[in-house]
């Protein structure tokens, strides 16, 4: 959509070329300077507006700058609020923390006990496993295929992605890695498997300190485990001594309907992981959710100095109290997520399971284009034309959807045509380039 020369893009991102690190990843796809986002829209400096359908990684579901959540930071900076608190006691600290459990907390009968283990959802893996380990003194921790949980290296041990596992530099230990639900075909359960691994003595494989889980697994794919098949490993995981964590950091805050994307399946892990969008404003923040009765930390025994972040608790708070009291922004994400799926179920039978298929649950869904090169070109194309997404799975070959759960109708299906003449240029081109 920009009319910039190619020696003009140079030299807007030579700065960036100069000092920033060759690390850079997302800036590769989307080759433009941002200068202002609002709502479902990012803003070029050139004034370009483009659809946010990767909202941070679902950082911003209730979209770029929601006007709520802005007021009430605004005032509390102009109040000389406290930003930064480490885990001192504070108002805003006990402003989020009512609010959780009032709204959150107490409606689900949940007895949790809050953590704040540092800003990123890597920080409450590693103190999800931490404590795990802890509580058991077992050092094996059960992970699955195609999970991602973070890239530091506890969390990294538990992420099956290859190319962010050789990044380490050294061996990976402590995590025995199974088949997550599908991995193996529909005929196959493989929460038998783990259950046969885990009983039979010489089968090799330590009893687990804990059992990690993503309901839906977004950066591995877009994999959906069923209802049934969490139970049961939920269940295994109890039978044999483990404690069950759920990883929600990009499937929950409403991103699959409910608040928590178990809810569903109707679980009570021991232990949940969150991060991304609980702040709601894109502020860095994590939580640790622990049964009480599994809270067996000693003072600072995990910590970090940026804990305390308290605009993000302000921020939090107001998106706990705008869009969670009731029970109308998860009805809202349930019908456009019934949409999202229709026109992704549409566009697959397009082209047939061997070409395209659809993929994910609620707001989380994406096309599985069975090529990564086919992906990229279809990002890159959806981009020309106004469309930021990303690509998702072992190969990259999926290209996910995250857009904000509050987008309306209107920008919802204007996205979802950009994708869908995307998707249909590039694979008319590949049959074209074929024949």
């Amino acid at each position: 959509m920009t009319n910039q020369s190619a020696p003009d893009r140079e030299n807007e991102f030579a700065i960036f070329n100069h000092l920033e690190s060759e690390v850079r990843n997302y800036a590769r796809s989307f080759p433009v300077v941002f200068a202002r986002a609002r709502g479902a829209q990012l803003f070029a400096r050139d004034g370009t507006p483009y659809l946010d359908f990767l909202m941070g990684c679902s950082s911003l579901n209730y979209g770029h700058n929601p006007p709520e959540l802005k007021s009430a930071l605004a005032d509390y900076i102009a109040g000389d609020g406290i930003t930064h608190g480490l885990d001192l006691y504070n108002e805003a600290k006990e402003s989020f923390l009512r609010e959780f459990h009032k709204t959150i907390l107490r409606p689900r009968q949940l007895d949790y006990v809050v953590q704040f283990p540092g800003p990123t959802g890597a920080n409450a893996v590693e103190a999800a496993l931490k404590l795990a380990r802890k509580i058991t003194g077992r050092p094996n921790i059960v992970a699955f295929t195609n999970g991602f949980h973070g890239v530091s290296l506890g969390a990294l041990s538990c992420t099956g992605n290859r190319y962010h596992r050789a990044a380490a530099g050294q061996l990976l230990g402590g995590v025995t890695r199974l088949p997550y639900d599908g991995y193996l075909g529909s005929a196959v359960d493989t929460a038998d498997y783990l259950d046969r691994l885990l009983s039979d003595p010489s089968s090799g494989v330590d009893a687990p300190a804990a059992v990690i889980v993503e309901t839906v697994q977004g950066e591995g794919g877009l994999n959906v485990a069923g209802t049934a098949w969490l139970r049961k490993v939920a269940a295994i995981a109890h039978r044999h001594g483990a404690l069950v964590i759920v990883d929600d950091i990009q499937a929950g805050i409403g991103r699959t309907d409910a608040f928590f994307s178990f809810e569903e399946a109707g679980l009570r892990p021991d232990i949940v992981t969150m991060a991304k969008s609980i702040s709601g404003y894109g502020l860095p923040m994590a939580l640790v959710l622990i049964d009480r009765r599994l809270d067996k930390w000693e003072p600072g025994e995990h910590n970090g100095t940026f804990r305390g972040n308290c605009h993000a608790f302000v921020t939090a708070r107001a998106a706990l109290e705008h869009f969670w009291r009731t029970d109308s922004l998860a009805a809202s994400v349930r019908e456009k997520g019934h949409l999202l799926k229709s026109r992704f179920d549409q566009i697959a039978r397009k082209y047939g399971p061997d070409r395209v298929s659809a993929k994910g649950r609620g707001m989380m869904r994406g096309i599985d284009l069975k090529s990564g090169n086919v992906a990229g070109h279809v990002i890159r194309t959806a981009f020309q034309n106004g469309l930021i997404l990303e690509a998702a799975g072992p190969k990259d070959e999926v290209v996910k959807c995250l857009p904000p759960l509050v987008i309306g109708e209107d920008q919802l299906g204007r996205g979802l045509d950009i994708l869908e003449d995307a998707i249909d240029s590039v694979l008319a081109s590949t049959v074209n380039t074929a024949a």
